[in-house]
């Protein structure tokens, strides 16, 4: 059989499979746009399971562009809560502003009009124009420069440019007249039921009979793709800071800076340790000068506290950095203490184990492409370990929410950082917005999981 019969064979096999197999979801019930935007939106770097639930929780509160463009910032991050990459959620209201001013609320039907809408690339161009408006664009992710790999017998790294544009050419060709919109969802339904990364099923794929790769022999070795990047490591030190007196019952909580990694999240109050040798995850530092550090850093932004002991360790995943934290609940001293002398006294500790530590760890670092928890660092006898992974952001407050809690709860300005700081109780909890790791922190510290710690 010819290449030419081969791509026949494709694409009749592969329909006339979708046309039975394909799954009934959410966005597949309507050839709306707006709705094929959000979940391609959606879907990006996230299972399509994880998305089901929020594809229809942010329709029902986002049923139009309009509706959207017009919402607050902070109610769109709210509803996005939980799939992380939050730069996807902030694109997506502002290419729906720019719907609303340049389209007037209409999803445009021409690529150069949809590609210059803010977050949109080239795969999620083709998918809106193919699937809303069944126009011949091809779609190309990950999961089908895979299938085509496999099934065309490819060895081009397809973390090229060049083959990707090879893959569009290919995809583009193999589209049947008038059927773009289910060719290019049974494409990627292929890829994500059947042919999978690490153990594509085979006997029952449509097209096994002219699959290349299974011929060969070569389903497991490709698609060709260059390792990416391991994500840098750092060792940071957390301060669950217990309040005293008018602050009792409550703990020490800042605003991150408006723009960059977790833009506007909440989080415990953190410092950067001795950074780990490239490639390699730090060892923990000593409790005594990890405790040290921690208290000045404190000192420094206008707070005393005094580090009571580990409480647990944790780890904390980005796509380029891996925090391994230690975490030590610290309870809130007056201003008048000798808190700082204790910090100033213990410095030295830190910097004789920071030189020391500084090419020696040996663990491996963690993934960034994998969607499961990660392991922690091993953790005293009375420390609980967390772990979570994220990407870039977290939710933000609604607008009445943040109105609420700057009446019930005052802010601070640290001295050294400038960032907002705030006590906080349990009543705040569902108030503001946390990074998955520091709200699981700060939710077992109110439910009493740190009472108990080691000196």
């Amino acid at each position: 059989m010819g290449l030419q019969e081969q791509k026949q064979h494709f694409s009749v096999n592969l329909l006339d499979w979708y046309m039975v197999n394909r799954r009934d979801l959410p966005w597949r019930r309507h050839n709306n746009p707006y709705f094929t935007w959000v979940s391609e939106i959606m879907l990006q770097q996230t299972r399509v399971d994880t998305v089901i639930p929020y594809f229809n929780r942010f329709i029902g509160n986002f049923p139009t562009v309009q509706a959207l463009a017009e919402a607050p910032e902070e109610d769109v991050l709210k509803n996005w809560e939980g799939l992380g990459y939050y730069s996807r959620a902030r694109n997506l209201q502002a290419a729906a502003r720019q719907v609303m001013e340049l389209h007037g609320g209409e999803m445009p039907q021409d690529k150069p009009a949809v590609f210059a809408l803010k977050g949109v690339g080239p795969y999620t161009a083709g998918a809106i124009l193919s699937i809303a408006f069944n126009q011949p664009q091809p779609a190309v992710d990950g999961n089908v420069m895979r299938v085509l790999s496999r099934y065309f017998l490819i060895d081009e790294d397809i973390m090229k440019g060049s083959t990707r544009v090879l893959m569009e050419e290919l995809a583009g060709e193999l589209i049947p007249e008038g059927r773009a919109r289910d060719f290019n969802q049974a494409l990627m339904e292929l890829g994500a039921l059947v042919c999978t990364p690490k153990a594509p099923h085979c006997l029952t794929c449509p097209v096994m009979e002219q699959c290349s790769g299974r011929i060969a022999g070569r389903e497991l070795t490709l698609p060709v793709k260059t390792k990416a990047k391991p994500p840098r490591p750092e060792q940071r030190l957390v301060a669950i800071v217990e309040g005293r007196g008018a602050h009792r019952g409550q703990v020490l909580v800042r605003q991150r800076p408006d723009t960059g990694l977790l833009a506007r999240m909440w989080e415990l109050p953190h410092v950067l340790a001795a950074p780990a040798a490239a490639s390699k995850k730090a060892a923990p530092l000593a409790d005594e000068p990890a405790m040290a550090l921690l208290a000045g850093s404190l000192w420094a932004e206008g707070f005393a506290a005094r580090p009571e002991g580990l409480a647990t360790h944790a780890e904390h995943v980005f796509s380029h950095i891996v925090w391994s934290l230690q975490v030590y609940k610290c309870t809130e001293q007056d201003q008048s203490s000798e808190l700082p002398l204790i910090a100033a006294e213990a410095r030295a500790a830190y910097d004789a184990q920071a030189a020391t530590r500084e090419g020696t760890a040996s663990l491996s670092a963690v993934s960034p492409e994998s969607d499961t928890m990660h392991s922690s660092e091993p953790g005293t006898p009375n420390a609980q370990n967390i772990s979570t992974s994220l990407n870039d952001g977290e939710m933000l407050m609604s607008s009445s929410d943040v109105s609420d809690l700057a009446l019930s709860t005052p802010t601070l300005t640290g001295k050294g950082d400038g960032l907002t700081y705030r006590w906080i109780g349990p009543e705040d909890m569902d108030k503001m917005a946390f990074p998955n790791i520091f709200l699981k922190l700060i939710s077992s510290y109110f439910a009493g999981a740190y009472d108990q710690v080691n000196d």
